[in-house]
């Protein structure tokens, strides 16, 4: 009894100055300690996800992968594994398990080596958020008080949520949701018990027990998870010898892309990180939806490839990528760039099979383009080996096109046979078609191309491409590429005229300009293209033929003042405007972004939208930060006020990129903000946007703009004309389209530019380099014979000059074929202040007669002609005995 006295009072001050060493640490500790709001507002480093309109994926951004799972997420199954392996106590201890600590101590006792921390989950994930892994004891003194912290701040469940999504998985997953993506490709939901097993068991050494650096391992650790699962009874004997044995299935995925948009995805990241900072856009979890529909965009994107494809292949083939090795039996030739691939090759032998698919393997190819190895040459087709390690063969009619490129402006002959072409060993790129699935000899467009779309009542976007891929060019050329505009200025310039006093029947002279420059000493001669002048013309005919001396004309008569200042409405910036009469030939240079900004103004009537490709922005829970609320073209729109014609923008014009940037003007998880949007579930009242032109203006311009895209008059009678875009009305056969082609001095640069009442589209056309043509393609009968239905139409067969209607329409057309494929026609309606009279289609006079030398014509009120055409001015086209009258003088 007399030792137990003593030592009964040397464990009360054992346990007292314990007591008061702990407190003491944990007040000497307690400034290092975070605060209870970090803990209870824990947020993870989530990458953003950008998705389009309807929720397909389409990129990812952050190193760190991690798709966030609320508890309800997870499988009872994956819980198990990861309890029974890294805490079986978690749901009876308060933060720290005294057992699982004993047992640290003694081990460290009896090795003197800190192997078994004794960690809960809880302390895991103090020491994952707040500390570091070095093995100390003072961080696991502080691992013990904040787990302690957050088990009275925190539920057992939320704690458990947090470690799921918190935890490294290796090859940059954190938490079970990315990893259940990155090594199977699927949902926490889809895995199977032994690819549970094995994800769970990662957390111990995620970088050398992972199934994809070291399987063994892996399936080593997988037992002992299996085995402690069925040590808990959270499994059955049948269930752990199935899970055991199951062969280990893991390989590397990347982010689940549903759907590839890369331009537009890239365009909401640096919109993302210009208003948050690259740090937080890439780890705050932001769940962004443009406002662009996969279904336009996909449309967008095949009409833009398969169009540069169409120029590519009309003006020749440029040979193989590279000569692998000489054929045995090349044929004696003079063609020096035979020669020369010849005595490039890198091979005197064939290659075997294996060299060939090692090297196919690690050829980088772009979209839908695959690299094949020629091995056999026949007269009327080739023998390829592909990368899948298969020999295909590519006919005839996937080779025909294929004559030899030039220059830009000539191609060789037609090829009559394969050898033509190519020889074996050449290694060669090729394409499936996509309206036969047809596999054909290809090579990498040289133009470059430019698309965007955007819905004119409201500027979402519904269409962006920057190029023809944007893993060879990350350069947008949709809203970063100023080019020269050409011809499609002009409905702008001729919207001036109607602000102006001009009717669409006004009458201007169609006839050659000789002007002296005094300061250069050089004669100005703008020509039409084609050279072709028709004399006297109505002005809803000199834009459908897109004449350009009638335009330059147009600003003489308005003043170039008057007309810049106009164009100003529209968006453009005046001090991109030339300050000079070539702004009437669009030698300006804006983007196509600009240019479809300003043609929604005509398309919805004189409204000035704001383009914008963010529909809204969540969190990584699916809870909505922030919504658009554009301008809308409406006048009025709900309660707002009606808005005023705008008379002067000459100091406050469209910024596009200013316009970019303001589109998500709100600080993080802001409720509202200063562009009219808002995370409440209260709608925001509409917005008017700014009328920057009068109704009927618009109209009238869209009036012109049908009659340029279709052929007009009775050929019988010789009215017949063409407008520059006919073949869009040919092939879409609807009465509610509107556009304008463009093409600049040379080819350099073309554009197709159109409209439906809710879809505005723009493409263009051209190279880079800004000196270099676009060119001209001459006759290859070979297309012709294969497509002669389509010869001189749209695609391939197209011979002459290239310009907007044969390099750029040709896109629009295949795109809206799909966009408006199911859509009703839908006309604007006219405005109720226009008067519609008939006219005679010569002089633009009133007319009383009623037969194919007469139309009706709108006009704006007070506008329309006052006086009859006479008897000595009439002329009937279909008389050709009839004496055609003199051209009337320059009125100008």
């Amino acid at each position: 009894m007399k030792f137990l006295k003593p030592a009964f009072l040397i464990l009360i001050l054992a346990f007292v100055v314990g007591v008061v060493t702990t407190f003491a640490l944990y007040f000497y500790m307690k400034p290092d300690l975070p605060s209870v709001d970090m803990l209870k507002d824990v947020r993870l480093q989530t990458p953003m996800r950008v998705y389009t309109q309807d929720g397909k994926l389409i990129s990812q951004f952050g190193v760190k992968r991690r798709i966030p799972l609320t508890i309800e997420d997870v499988p009872q199954d994956l819980i198990n594994a990861v309890l029974a392996t890294e805490d079986s106590r978690f749901y009876q201890h308060p933060g720290v398990d005294p057992i699982g600590m004993a047992r640290a101590v003694v081990n460290l006792i009896l090795t003197g080596e800190k192997g078994q921390g004794g960690s809960t989950l809880t302390m895991q994930l103090a020491r994952g958020f707040f500390l570091t892994r070095d093995k100390t004891y003072v961080r696991k003194i502080k691992e013990i008080f904040i787990a302690w912290h957050m088990e009275q701040l925190l539920t057992k469940q939320e704690i458990l949520e947090l470690y799921l999504n918190k935890v490294e998985l290796g090859h940059r997953s954190f938490g079970f949701g990315a990893a259940a993506q990155v090594y199977y490709g699927k949902t926490v939901n889809e895995l199977t018990l032994a690819q549970m097993a094995t994800i769970a068991g990662l957390p111990q050494a995620p970088s050398v027990l992972n199934p994809i650096s070291r399987p063994e391992r892996s399936k080593a650790r997988r037992r002992v998870v299996l085995l402690r699962m069925l040590d808990e009874k959270y499994i059955t004997q049948a269930q752990f010898d199935e899970a055991v044995n199951a062969p280990i299935t893991a390989k590397k995925h990347g982010a689940e892309i549903e759907f590839s948009a890369p331009y537009l995805a890239d365009l909401i990241w640096n919109e993302m990180v210009e208003l948050y900072g690259k740090e937080e856009a890439e780890t705050g979890g932001y769940q962004v939806y443009a406002t662009v529909p996969s279904s336009t965009q996909l449309a967008a994107q095949k009409a833009i490839q398969r169009n540069l494809h169409d120029y590519d292949e009309r003006h020749g083939y440029r040979g193989p990528e590279q000569q692998l090795w000489i054929p045995k039996d090349l044929p004696a030739t003079s063609d020096d760039d035979k020669e020369i691939e010849v005595t490039s090759a890198i091979s005197n032998e064939p290659w075997e099979e294996e060299r060939m698919l090692s090297f196919l393997e690690d050829y980088k190819t772009y979209e839908t383009m695959r690299p094949a190895i020629v091995v056999k040459v026949n007269e009327k087709d080739i023998t390829v080996f592909t990368r899948k390690g298969r020999y295909s063969v590519i006919d005839w009619d996937g080779l025909d096109w294929a004559r030899k490129y030039i220059t830009d402006t000539r191609q060789g002959n037609k090829p009559e046979t394969a050898s033509d072409i190519l020889t074996e060993g050449a290694l060669i790129l090729i394409r499936q078609r996509e309206d036969d699935k047809h596999w054909q000899l290809t090579q990498y467009p040289d133009a470059s191309s430019a698309f965007i779309a955007l819905n004119p009542h409201n500027g979402a976007a519904q269409a962006v491409i920057g190029g023809y891929s944007f893993y060879q060019s990350q350069f947008n050329r949709a809203t970063q590429a100023k080019r020269q505009v050409g011809s499609n200025i002009k409905p702008f310039i001729y919207s001036s005229a109607l602000a102006n006093g001009f009717t669409l029947a006004s009458i201007i002279n169609d006839a050659p300009i000789n002007q002296w420059e005094r300061g250069t000493g050089n004669a100005w001669r703008p020509e039409n293209s084609p050279p072709e002048y028709d004399g006297p013309i109505r002005l809803r005919v000199a834009l459908g033929k897109s004449k350009n001396v009638v335009s330059v004309r147009l600003v003489r008569a308005v003043g170039l003042e008057k007309v810049r200042q106009h164009l100003t409405r529209f968006g453009f910036d005046l001090s991109e405007i030339p300050n000079d009469e070539t702004v009437s030939l669009g030698s300006g240079s804006h983007t196509p972004l600009e240019v479809a900004t300003a043609l929604s103004v005509i398309a919805n009537g004189g409204f000035l939208i704001e383009p914008h490709f963010v529909e809204r922005i969540e969190d990584d829970y699916g809870k909505v930060l922030w919504k658009a609320n554009p301008v809308q073209a409406c006048d009025p729109c709900g309660d707002a006020q009606k808005q005023e014609t705008v008379e002067d923008t000459t100091t406050d014009t469209m910024d596009i990129e200013a316009m970019l940037a303001a589109e998500l003007n709100a600080e993080p998880f802001a409720q509202n903000d200063d562009n009219g949007s808002s995370t409440n579930d209260t709608p925001e009242p509409i917005r008017s946007a700014p009328r920057v032109l009068d109704e009927d203006n618009a109209f009238l311009v869209a009036e012109m703009m049908r009659t340029a895209v279709k052929t007009n008059g009775n050929w019988n009678k010789k009215t017949y004309w063409q407008g520059t875009g006919w073949r869009a009305s040919n092939l879409l056969q609807r009465a509610d389209i509107a556009g304008k082609t463009g093409t600049t001095n040379d080819s350099k640069d073309t554009w197709f530019s159109g409209f439906t009442n809710d879809l505005v589209a723009t493409v263009w056309v051209g190279f880079d380099d800004m000196s270099r043509s676009l060119g001209r393609a001459s006759r290859n009968q070979n297309l012709v014979n294969k497509n002669p239905q389509k010869f001189n139409f749209i695609g391939n067969a197209m011979i002459g000059g290239e310009d907007g209607a044969k390099a750029a329409e040709p896109a629009w057309i295949r795109f809206m074929q799909r966009a408006l494929d199911g859509v009703p026609e839908k006309k604007r309606p006219m405005p109720t202040d226009l008067v519609t009279t008939r006219i005679d289609r010569a002089s633009g006079k009133l007319t009383q007669h009623t037969d194919h030398t007469s139309m009706f014509e709108y006009f704006m009120p007070g506008t329309a002609p006052t006086s009859y055409v006479s008897d000595s001015e009439f002329v009937d086209p279909a008389d050709e005995n009839d004496e055609q009258s003199k051209p009337l003088e320059d009125i100008f």
